[in-house]
């Protein structure tokens, strides 16, 4: 299992959430959404976290 393509695989998933994010705080009427994109971009970024100083 090559865990440094993995890592950048969601290095890049993170960043698009956390653009996705910015723009739904801007657009979105409902707050709700910015929160749910928020915490999967979180959630994305905390797997990546623990790959790289887990593995």
């Amino acid at each position: 299992m090559n865990t440094e393509l993995i890592r950048n695989i969601l290095n890049i998933v993170f960043m698009a959430l956390a653009l996705a994010a910015v723009i739904t705080y801007f657009v979105a009427s409902d707050f709700k959404i910015f929160i749910y994109v928020c915490a999967a971009a979180i959630c994305v970024k905390l797997i990546e976290f623990f790959l790289r100083f887990m593995l």
